[in-house]
């Protein structure tokens, strides 16, 4: 059996002879929700919300224009990112939304965390999982479902056998779902709950805003503060940088802190409340933004600033009841210049922002226009640190190493870019052109209806109505304005071709 993805092998080795592997670089991985391209200063000058760390990080690294999303909603990215592989390869449709499981990432997988554990790395994730996690009832047997009665059924004495510290990570503190959206609001610390949830959350003192919806009236646990979720998860990683610089030891740190923001309901701190003029969703990205900047701040502190990589980025594009009330009410569009949201195939739903920063390795202030997705991370990881990919893992990652250093020469790396939604849609991506081998959005009700959750105002008149897949060039066409399907059949053929061939063969990689 083939031993490592195959482009692993032009990087490491002059990689490693450079820096030699006692001095593997840290690793601070920042995943926004809902947060979209066009919500970032960097990536639109119309924007209306302040991102100044955002923007700083940007100027003092490299800043992605062409990244991408696995998927269009938070699970299945998730599960891509943990383990550089498509999530619609499991079967699995939809997303987590209490105590569902198991956890998607079946036992003995290689995960982003374990593999890095294995190169000697200390590996800590605070805040959102969302993969999926097993409870038990008070018989012992797994609960797996979502939902309220779900939750109030949980033995919360008995421990998660598929927590994330069962899956790459030495340290966990965090939410199984979203954190204020979900049926469970209670933190797990490692593979249990210590503060298990007493009774059904009191919504009435909460704001009430366009932005304060999606947010489930499920079980809470006393002391779980709905506006403060964010700050208790920065509190948690300052904590590990903060003891992991007593320790004073050589050993590398990998660092995966995963926000509640931008993910509805819009709940910023009291701190923050006001500080921008775009709204309570502006302040709640400026409270992001907030958080960036105490995590580089701490970096600075201990002194590890320059031998860390930090990644920036976002699991899907912006919310369709946040983008529609923030274009009405401050005239900020989360999704600019794209068309589409999240759940959507089309270039909004998917297209993120991505900044990487590593001090005299990644140029500063400068951009790369390779496309990247974000199950590269794992594959990107392995070359950067001397690790190994069997041929049985990572099946969907690329290392983008030689565009973070500047090394690709302007030669795509990436050859084809897979694309899901919650509805297992599929599409395909190889340069500018971008087969969508579905009708529509591919993203369920966006524009099925009108009312809070319809997009149909925003719809685009469809040009080629009979045809059974959608064909864009994003060169000419980034707008996705105009379906080529039938102008191009040579292309619709190759790329539904090679996207079935990926299907088939259960990898997009190259071995």
């Amino acid at each position: 059996m083939k031993q490592l993805i195959y482009p692993l092998f032009l990087f490491i080795a002059p990689f490693m002879s450079l820096r030699g592997e006692e001095e593997l670089p840290n690793i601070l991985f920042i995943l926004a929700d809902d947060l979209g391209y066009g919500d970032v200063g960097c990536y639109n000058p119309e924007s209306k919300i302040p991102t100044p760390h955002l923007d700083r990080l940007a100027s003092q690294g490299m800043r992605f224009t062409d990244a991408h999303s696995p998927s269009t909603v938070c699970t299945p990215t998730r599960y891509s990112v943990l383990t550089g592989r498509m999530a619609f390869r499991t079967g699995m449709r939809g997303v987590f939304t209490g105590a569902g499981g198991p956890c998607m990432i079946e036992e003995g997988r290689l995960t982003l965390g374990g593999m890095l554990q294995g190169r000697g790395y200390e590996s800590a994730l605070f805040g959102k999982w969302h993969v999926g996690m097993t409870f038990f009832d008070k018989q012992g047997k797994a609960i797996n479902k979502n939902g309220l009665e779900a939750v109030r059924r949980i033995d919360y004495s008995r421990a998660i056998p598929d927590a994330p510290i069962h899956r790459g990570f030495d340290h966990f503190f965090g939410s199984v779902c979203c954190p204020t959206t979900d049926w469970l609001y209670a933190f797990i610390d490692g593979d249990r709950i210590p503060v298990p949830p007493t009774g059904i959350i009191d919504r009435g003192p909460l704001p009430k805003h366009a932005y304060s919806r999606d947010n489930r009236p499920g079980m809470i646990a006393p002391g779980y503060s709905m506006e403060e979720i964010d700050l208790q998860f920065l509190e948690k990683s300052l904590d590990f940088l903060d003891a992991h610089a007593k320790k004073k030891q050589r050993k590398p740190f990998f660092l995966f802190h995963s926000t509640q923001a931008a993910h509805l309901p819009s709940f910023p701190a009291d701190a923050f409340k006001g500080k921008t003029k775009a709204g309570p969703h502006g302040d709640f990205i400026f409270q992001l933004d907030h958080v960036v900047g105490e995590l580089l701040k701490a970096l600075e502190r201990h002194k590890f600033a320059d031998n860390t990589l930090v990644i920036f980025t976002s699991d899907n594009g912006p919310e369709v009841p946040t983008v529609l009330a923030m274009r009405h009410d401050h005239k900020h569009d989360g999704a600019r210049p794209w068309r589409g949201v999240k759940r959507d195939q089309w270039e909004g739903g998917h297209r993120v922002p991505f900044i990487a920063r590593w001090p005299g390795r990644i140029k500063a202030n400068s951009s790369s226009d390779q496309t990247l997705c974000l199950t590269d991370l794992m594959a990107t990881c392995a070359a950067l640190t001397g690790a190994k990919i069997a041929a049985k893992d990572a099946e969907d990652s690329v290392n983008m190493l030689p565009a973070l250093l500047g090394e690709d020469k302007g030669k795509p790396i990436r050859r084809y870019t897979l694309h899901q939604t919650i509805s297992l849609a599929l599409a395909i991506r190889r340069g500018p052109w971008k087969y969508l081998d579905h009708k529509g959005s591919g993203g369920g009700n966006n524009y099925n209806h009108a009312g809070t959750w319809g997009m149909k105002q925003y719809a685009l008149a469809e040009k080629a109505p009979d045809a059974p897949g959608q064909l864009y060039n994003l060169q000419s066409d980034p707008g996705e304005t105009t379906n080529l399907y039938f102008k191009n059949p040579e292309i619709v053929r190759e790329l539904k071709g090679k996207l079935e061939e990926f299907k088939k063969s259960g990898r997009s990689a190259p071995l």
